[in-house]
């Protein structure tokens, strides 16, 4: 079996690794946890006269926050599931494309992504990636919401 995690560091993504590590799964299972980040997009709303050191900086910190993401997120599973198979990568683009490509790529039987829980408002305004990826993609999609106490 190949599993697409999908992460972006948030407490929904980290709630929905913690709950993915406990399960048991398949011998000879491969993980690969993507983290998608967006750096072409701050150069959009580019002000006249802002340095392009500035923009480089910010795409950087947007990159170490994606790698970031995706150690945390494979170590929390090899913590659970040692002899997983558990690839990561940070991959520039966006969010809603990248993961169903990657996934095509990867050949995943299985896409595993948590959900904000945005209201309809929030959605109509941000866009959902949860729910744009399990439209088009050409595998299972499974959303995991973090639990309220």
């Amino acid at each position: 079996m190949k599993i697409i995690l999908a992460t972006d560091g948030s407490p929904f993504s980290v709630a929905m690794v913690k709950e993915f590590a406990g399960r048991p799964l398949p011998i000879n299972t491969k993980v690969k946890i993507i983290s998608v980040y967006e750096a072409d997009r701050l150069m959009n709303v580019a002000p006249m006269g802002v340095l392009t050191e500035y923009y480089d900086d910010a795409s950087m910190n947007s990159l170490k926050f994606a790698e970031n993401s995706v150690a945390a997120a494979a170590e929390i599973i090899r913590n659970k599931n040692p002899e997983l198979a558990v690839l990561t990568e940070a991959i520039e683009g966006v969010p809603k494309t990248v993961i169903v490509d990657e996934a095509e790529k990867f050949g995943a039987d299985l896409i595993v992504l948590g959900s904000h829980g945005y209201g309809l408002v929030e959605r109509l305004l941000l866009g959902s990636v949860s729910q744009s990826v399990a439209l088009h993609a050409k595998c299972s999609v499974e959303i995991v919401r973090k639990k309220t106490k």
